[in-house]
């Protein structure tokens, strides 16, 4: 049993075969996904896969990319839309300093609102950092965000700030490069941190690890991903398998 925690499978790269692809996830032991919005249509797409097939949870949120566009009716609908069956956490949102698609005082403006909202509903927050790693935790830190809950997706910091994360009982998410060979960074945070506060995802159709590198990323890849964290920690798929999917289910309240 495998748990893929960040997976877009609502992106339009899935239309025409997306029912095929949910059986191969199936077929290589994913029991559940959880698909994340990054703006109001994407969450709602979210929620509508999460109806369509059993195994599937949405999140609901605005990506720091798209914040240039946010206004308040926009945070009430997600409001509106949080409470939704099937809605599991708030994101993905956070900070993305790499490419600056909207201004950055607008991020952290907008980063803080949804921290506000997924406090308010009660839900676990899914957090995109990208070069921004001491303003998000800054923020995080300011806004009490790990009472809720705190998950940094596709983690590409370092070991220490991983450690710095966990003390404040965050949970860190290992996506397709930790199998690239240009990874040491990633697999020292794997090596240095305990498996109960360990995820693995996908975050397709991007990041595909190898051995598909440079074709469309699909959920029942997440298996190479869980093999590389095994080989890494020196234990069994099954019991990678196994912990990160407790510990999935247990963030968010998957019964």
């Amino acid at each position: 049993m495998l748990f893929d925690s960040h997976a877009h499978l609502d992106d339009p790269r899935f239309d025409k075969d997306r029912d095929e692809i949910i059986k191969r996830a199936k077929d290589n032991g994913i029991s559940y996904i959880v698909n994340p919005g990054a703006d109001f249509e994407t969450s709602v797409r979210a929620i509508e896969m999460a109806k369509e097939y059993d195994m599937v949870y949405a999140a609901v949120g605005v990506h720091p990319h798209d914040v240039k566009d946010m206004d308040e009716i926009t945070l009430s609908l997600l409001k509106g839309l949080s409470k939704k069956p099937k809605v599991v956490a708030i994101g993905e949102i956070g900070l993305d300093y790499h490419y600056d698609h909207s201004p950055r005082d607008l991020q952290r403006d907008w980063f803080r609102r949804q921290i506000h909202l997924a406090k308010e509903v009660k839900l676990p927050i899914i957090i995109h950092d990208r070069e921004a790693n001491d303003d998000v935790m800054s923020i995080l830190k300011e806004e009490k965000a790990f009472e809720t809950g705190v998950l940094l997706h596709c983690y590409s910091g370092s070991k220490e700030l991983a450690r710095q994360y966990i003390k404040l009982g965050a949970y860190i998410s290992i996506a397709g490069p930790i199998t690239f060979n240009n990874a040491r960074k990633t697999v020292e945070v794997v090596e240095n941190i305990p498996l109960e506060y360990l995820f693995v995802e996908t975050d397709s159709p991007y990041l595909t690890p190898i051995p598909y590198r440079g074709k469309r990323n699909e959920m029942s890849y997440v298996k190479y991903v869980a093999e590389k964290v095994a080989q890494i920690k020196g234990i069994s798929i099954e019991e990678v398998a196994h912990q990160t999917t407790q510990n999935a289910k247990k963030f968010f309240n998957i019964k």
